[in-house]
Order: C-alpha cells, then sequence, then structure tokens
C-alpha cells in the first residue's frame, strides 16, 4: 500500500514531465511578444505571459509572474488562469510556498479546479523533498562536526600535560 507522501511525489513526478514537454519554443515566444507590442490588450498579454510562465528562463518565469499578477490586479476576466500561471511560474523558480500559497487561493473558490489541485499536491511534495534535504545535510554536517571533535579529543588526549 502507498503513503500519502508516495502518491504526492508521484503525482509531482507526473506534473514535472508534464511541464517539462510544454516549454516555449523562441519561435512562440518571438510571437506573442510581437503580438503584444502591435496590440497590447489583456489577452494578447495573458498569452504571452502564460506561455512565458513554462520557460526554462529563470528572469523569463519572473517576468511572467510579474504580467500575471498585474493582470489580476486590474481585474483582467480570466484571473484563475492568471493566478495559475503565476503558481506554475513559482514553481518552475523553485519557490514551493508562494506556488501553494496561490493553489490554496484558487482552490478556496474553485475546489473543483484539477490543474489547481494537482500543482497543489506537486508543491507539497516539493517543499517536503526539499525539507528532507536540507535536514540530511544538517545530520550529515553534525556528524562530521562529531567526528572532528572526537578527533580532535583522541589526538589531543595522547599529550603529555
Amino acid at each position: 500500500m502507498r503513503t500519502s507522501k508516495q502518491l504526492q511525489r508521484e503525482r509531482r513526478h507526473q506534473l514535472d514531465e508534464k511541464l517539462a514537454m510544454s516549454h516555449p519554443s523562441n519561435e512562440l515566444l518571438e510571437e506573442l511578444a510581437s503580438m503584444c507590442t502591435k496590440d497590447p490588450n489583456p489577452d494578447n498579454s495573458f498569452q504571452y505571459a502564460f506561455a512565458l510562465s513554462k520557460s526554462r528562463n529563470a528572469g523569463e518565469l519572473h517576468y511572467s509572474i510579474s504580467m500575471l499578477d498585474s493582470l489580476v490586479k486590474n481585474g483582467y476576466e480570466h484571473q484563475v488562469d492568471c493566478m495559475y500561471g503565476s503558481a506554475i511560474a513559482h514553481y518552475l523558480l523553485g519557490e514551493y510556498d508562494k506556488s501553494r500559497y496561490i493553489c490554496e487561493a484558487i482552490l478556496r473558490n474553485r475546489p473543483e479546479n484539477e490543474v489547481a489541485a494537482e500543482l497543489h499536491t506537486a508543491t507539497i511534495a516539493a517543499k517536503d523533498e526539499e525539507d528532507d534535504k536540507k535536514a540530511k545535510k544538517i545530520a550529515v554536517g553534525g556528524t562530521l562536526a562529531v567526528a572532528a571533535v572526537g578527533l580532535a579529543l583522541l589526538l589531543g588526549g595522547g599529550r603529555k600535560r
């Protein structure tokens, strides 16, 4: 029987695979940027920002977040989609707490939103894995420190006083 953590990790892995296949091409980004320049309306801005939210480039992800958050603040009609795009960008940046917070805001208003629920589960798994790695580093560091002290005492203990 699988545990909740195992299921969360499996769902995270599935989402990561989907996201790996959905990175926008440079050609698409250039075309959408051109559309925004020629006709700077909210729909064009949304399409460009949402495509950027799945980029591999950290700068583009940050830009996407600022564009999507601006659209939400300005009352764009597809606010949930903007929030989801922003949550994806935060997730890809490794900002799991921010991504989770946004997913929870979406799910409070739209509990049936499957993509937000999927991302929410993935953010929990990612944060757990990140915390586990940090705990292991601390444990290894602590073990090395204790070993160093023990060695120093052993070497120093053999001297005459």
